[in-house]
């Protein structure tokens, strides 16, 4: 895809997809409260099972800078045998890397000096984001998740980096897994991103890796979905756009104000969606309330 038409592509999602409200500002004004309640009914077991890949400590090679994890207090041989005490640790990490789970706020991407809704790229200070933080989600998302399995429709085990999905593949999805995105829906796709990660080992996929091209969320759009996530960044690598890293981030993310979930593990829950033949379920994703933070880790919990 040419700049040109990407910007074409980029002005064409932001006239259609609107602006949400103050309260629901984005793509969450497309999840009313009757679309929570009717996700209840997508409860068939009763069971939870966890979106979100285990946080890693030990630096890979698509995760130079993992959580860094230290116990401070309570370790065996260094206190007081007798009476209470407590052990406590310390976590740190780099939220936006390309190992772990975790949820991108509105004023995570800044383009043309601008944040989502034409706020000033002034609003991020060093103290943090003064507009459009992870604040926007601190009740959290709760709706009706969709799970779009690419992989398994293309009949293979994963995507190879530098694939993308089209919209072409997201029909055909739902085609076979015979169901529908439909509006306030957070919809998951699936590249097999952590399942070639598991069988292969890890690789740089900064410089390589698959994603969605540019073009799907016209999909996205028209189905007025209120979340976005993937089992690798959303983005492809390289990227389906002349001298733009990540078009699918600047789209979903600058143009249509919705909230993107990068690096899940889905493989769980794809097990049961097969068993029950049915790729729907109550999800609920919890950020972390980190005042002025461009996002957060995230466990999302699917309820099936």
């Amino acid at each position: 895809m040419s700049s040109a038409e990407f910007a074409g592509l980029y002005d064409r999602l932001k006239a259609e997809v609107g602006s949400g409200t103050p309260e629901r500002p984005g793509a969450l004004a497309n999840l009313v409260a009757a679309h929570v309640r009717a996700a209840a009914s997508e409860v068939r077991l009763g069971q939870p099972v966890s979106l979100a890949a285990p946080m890693e400590t030990a630096p890979t090679a698509d995760n130079p800078e993992p959580v860094r994890h230290e116990m401070t207090d309570g370790i065996h041989g260094r206190v007081d045998p007798s009476g209470c005490h407590f052990a406590m640790d310390r976590v740190a990490m780099n939220v936006h890397g390309n190992g772990d789970t975790h949820i991108d706020a509105l004023c995570h991407v800044i383009y043309n000096d601008t944040l989502y809704g034409d706020v000033s790229a002034s609003a991020i200070t060093p103290a943090g984001a003064d507009a459009l933080s992870v604040d926007v989600i601190a009740d959290g998302i709760v709706g009706r998740g969709v799970l779009l399995d690419i992989p398994r429709v293309r009949d293979m085990s994963w995507l190879e980096p530098g694939d993308s999905v089209t919209i072409d593949d997201l029909v055909a999805a739902e085609d076979k897994q015979r169901v529908r995105v439909g509006p306030g829906d957070l919809l998951f796709v699936r590249v097999g991103h952590r399942h070639r990660r598991t069988q292969l080992g890890p690789w740089n996929a900064a410089e390589a890796r698959a994603g969605l091209h540019p073009r799907a969320l016209e999909f996205v759009a028209e189905r007025r979905v209120s979340l976005l996530g993937s089992d690798g960044n959303n983005d492809s690598a390289p990227s389906a756009v002349e001298g733009l890293a990540f078009p699918v981030h600047v789209l979903a993310i600058h143009a249509m104000g919705l909230h993107l979930l990068d690096y899940l593990q889905l493989e769980e829950v794809v097990e049961l969606c097969e068993q029950l033949d049915c790729w729907s379920f109550l999800c609920v994703v919890a950020p972390l309330r980190l005042p002025n933070a461009t996002g957060s880790p995230v466990n999302p919990i699917a309820i099936m």
